[in-house]
């Protein structure tokens, strides 16, 4: 078996075995793809969420699933669970786990101090940072750097307390984030205090990652541009594995994540050398 399988290969393989067995345990997945039990069930979840499985107690098995009248194959299932799910729009992602989000933000806020310098980095998560660093009125002449245009328009206000540069590059859309083409041409010119760099997957084994790879290559060279760098995800990224890797997690200085993230997952990657705090808790 593959020992660095992303996501998507890893839940195709889980699927095949189900349908193949009949009948799969959580703790087989687990030593099958050298995951934790939380990412084996987690990825039991997302199966089931497709239609693909039925969750049973201690494991899962395979559904037969009609389409007008017609049985899909195993072999049907399995395509349809290997399709990754539609990226989220900003918007959408900002309906999601507010208060944790909000939570891991006051977090991060809280490590700031007046005269630094910071890079801002596009998501949900970071404008939660954007937000709370805005009602910190102790806080004065500082400069932030920033890839989210949404994190751009959260801190216009608060110009000239703080100075707020936009890096610039190519605009995607849904997410309102500037990446490659030119948008690591500023990066690769300053050196800040602190960089906050949201991800969509921390794992101790595969690192920090994230769904997209232009948005990746722009987090790797903020985390070269800063003094400290930390990563901040809510529990659900934690165990995560994604296409884009950003760095390894012990790159990073801190992890900032939410109460309800798994204790074992927060072991494992504090044994990776990355400190973790859980906001909240």
């Amino acid at each position: 078996m593959p020992e660095a399988l992303d996501a998507v290969s890893r839940r195709e393989l889980a699927l095949a075995l189900v349908v193949e067995r009949g009948f799969v345990r959580v703790a087989d997945l687990a030593t099958a793809f050298g995951v934790t039990s939380v990412t084996a069930r987690a990825d039991l979840d997302v199966l089931e969420r497709a239609g693909a499985v039925r969750r049973v107690h201690g494991g899962a098995v395979p559904v037969a699933i009609g389409v007008n009248g017609a049985d899909v194959t195993a072999g049907a299932l399995l395509e349809a669970s290997a399709r990754p799910d539609r990226e989220p729009t900003f918007e959408e992602a900002l309906e999601t786990s507010v208060r944790p989000k909000r939570q891991i933000g006051e977090a991060a806020a809280a490590l700031v101090a007046s005269g630094q310098s910071l890079i801002l980095d596009v998501g949900t998560t970071t404008l939660q940072i954007a937000r709370a660093l805005r009602a910190r009125a102790d806080l004065d002449d500082v400069t932030i750097f920033t890839n989210g245009l949404s994190i751009a328009l959260e801190l216009e206000p608060e110009i000239p307390r703080f100075t707020v540069i936009v890096t610039g590059g190519t605009l995607r859309p849904r997410q309102h984030s500037l990446v490659h083409p030119l948008a690591g041409s500023m990066l690769d010119e300053i050196h800040v205090d602190l960089a906050f760099i949201g991800c969509n997957g921390v794992d101790p084994v595969h690192g920090v990652t994230n769904a997209n790879l232009p948005e990746a290559q722009v987090k790797s060279l903020m985390l070269r541009a800063a003094a400290r760098a930390v990563v901040v995800a809510d529990g659900s990224k934690l165990g995560e594995a994604h296409l884009g890797r950003i760095a390894p997690v012990d790159a990073f200085g801190l992890c900032i994540t939410d109460a309800a993230a798994p204790d074992v997952l927060v072991a494992e990657i504090e044994e990776q050398g990355l400190p973790v705090l859980r906001a909240g808790a």
